[in-house]
């Protein structure tokens, strides 16, 4: 399988140029609306773009992918590895009011309540405490503390190697008590109450078209933020997109129609290429019939042939996944996936095993094969992606598998009942390490969509987090994966990366592996 391994960003974009610049307005087009914009609860990948230039936490990456300092200007760990001491800087709530460390100890309490419906609560769970006081509804003694207003401290379990790197998710971010308490359900959607410690701040929702934003007057390092105004404009389908860009009309897209990548990558001084830390891939229920049947799940997975996806259908250098891990993470010195495991499946379709797996599961030839539906969020690209495999499957196993698509808002509530037989999903990485896809399929966890348990994989991810071996650590990770792949309970389609567009005249723009488009150090060169 050939790794396509491309630029964080064209030089263009990062580089500072000579030139006079314009503080001014940008007009970013995004394809999707988040259903919520709680940094604390929301596991959604369409709310980063939003919550990443209105909130920042302790600290940040910066375009390097290097952590720095954001709402802590310097920090202490203890020689043991398990206490850490943050030290605030003087820094306000875009309303104006002190941030303090108070509001951390709050926020993160707040998660480990499970009322709260916090979808990446597990993330705490390597401070003491925190997993007891989730079990008992938020109460409990957790190790977390505010001495004074400017000092946050914690203490774990054991040694986190990637802790730093966990802080930079929105889980981690600030909230404030009183702005919260005062309307839990929207405090989000209304920009009177959306108050945030990021570089700009909402001025308006528009439901189902924009979210505009301001530069953020409050903002600690406010005189480095150029842009005055800020719109991300909601065009779902990538087509109209992009014919908005080249007529002007927008600054920058979040995604190009595959089609057009290749002329684009000739033609166009706009078009990127972002690596992404992300796989997408289906859930298989394995609590429904036919999926209940593990040699029907392994059926359909090997009956597809991803690098026809890729070349074809996506028309991008994306990567065929066979695993649910993508490439670009090394740990103890080594790539995750090197050397990995194909668990049964290729790059290509193997239909003659394919077809003697269905036939082994009672259904030779497709034959009596039950009604089945793949059901999936609104998106063009998406679409045409499930269309393909539906076909694929009545050509190699002679089976009708229908498709349903609704809007994300209705679609993703749905399928977090876990009453689907087939949905469409996939993973973007909250930080940059194989964790943040494996943590999701442990027991209980509340992004475990399939509603999957293996009490062998469970142990192989508490044995990869209690040991402060890397090497170990790593082996531990991979067994895991390969419990999880053995028993495909997700169909692997590939892993991605992104293709978008922003104008050239545009400097100091980044996206990051993690799929933030970030705006703080942009500027429109005159």
């Amino acid at each position: 399988m050939t790794k396509h391994f491309l630029p964080l960003l064209t030089a263009a974009f990062l580089a500072s140029a000579s030139g006079a610049f314009a503080a001014g307005e940008l007009t970013y087009v995004v394809n999707n609306e988040s259903a919520k914009y709680d940094p604390g609860t929301t596991a959604e990948t369409f709310a980063a773009p939003i919550i990443g230039n209105t909130f920042e936490g302790l600290v940040r990456f910066d375009a390097n992918n290097e952590i720095v300092p954001a709402l802590a200007e310097s920090w202490d760990i203890s020689e043991d590895g398990l206490t850490y001491t943050f030290h605030l800087r003087d820094a306000n709530w875009s309303d104006g009011k002190p941030v303090l460390a108070g509001d951390f100890v709050y926020a993160w309490k707040r998660v480990l309540t499970p009322a709260t419906g916090a979808m990446n609560a597990p993330m705490l769970f390597s401070i003491v405490g925190a997993e007891e006081a989730y079990g008992a509804d938020g109460a409990g003694d957790i190790s977390i503390s505010a001495p004074d207003d400017k000092t946050l401290t914690f203490t774990l379990k054991q040694r986190v190697p990637y802790m730093m790197q966990l802080l930079t998710y929105t889980t981690f971010f600030p909230v404030r008590q009183d702005i919260v308490e005062a309307d839990p359900e929207g405090w989000t959607r209304n920009p009177a109450t959306f108050i945030g410690t990021g570089p700009f701040r909402v001025t308006e929702f528009n439901q189902g078209e924009s979210v505009v934003f301001e530069k953020n007057p409050e903002y600690y390092d406010a005189d480095a933020v150029s842009l005055d105004k800020l719109t991300f404009r909601l065009i779902p389908d990538p087509a109209t997109a992009l014919a908005a860009m080249e007529a002007g009309d927008v600054d920058g897209i979040e995604s190009v129609p595959a089609p057009e990548i290749p002329r684009l990558s000739v033609e166009s001084d706009a078009f990127m290429v972002v690596p992404a830390l992300g796989t997408t891939y289906a859930f298989f229920n394995p609590h429904q019939a036919p999926l209940d049947n593990i040699k029907v799940r392994q059926a359909l997975s090997m009956a597809i042939d991803r690098e026809e996806i890729v070349e074809f259908v996506l028309q991008s250098a994306d990567i065929p996944a066979l695993g649910l891990v993508p490439p670009g993470m090394t740990i103890a010195g080594e790539e995750f996936t090197e050397g990995r495991d194909t668990f049964g499946l290729a790059p290509t379709a193997e239909v003659e095993e394919a077809q003697a797996m269905l036939a082994d599961a009672g259904y030779p030839n497709g034959e009596g094969f039950p009604d089945t539906l793949f059901v999936t969020y609104s998106s063009p690209p998406i679409e045409k992606l499930l269309e393909a495999i539906q076909q694929m499957w009545k050509q190699n196993l002679n089976i009708d598998v229908d498709i349903q698509a609704t809007e994300w808002q209705v679609f993703y509530p749905e399928v977090q009942k876990v009453e689907y037989q087939i949905a469409q999903m996939g993973w973007g990485a909250d930080y940059p390490h194989p964790m943040t896809f494996l943590d999701n399929f442990v027991t209980g966890s509340p992004n475990n969509l399939a509603n999957w348990s293996n009490a062998d994989y469970d142990a192989a991810i508490a044995a990869s987090k209690a040991t402060g071996d890397e090497a170990e650590s790593l082996a531990e990770m991979r067994k895991a994966e390969a419990i999880l792949m053995n028993d495909h309970v997700i169909l692997p389609q590939y892993h991605r990366n992104n293709y978008m567009m922003m104008s050239p005249k545009v400097m100091g723009f980044w996206r990051s592996t993690l799929n933030v488009p970030y705006f703080r150090d942009a500027k429109i060169e005159e």
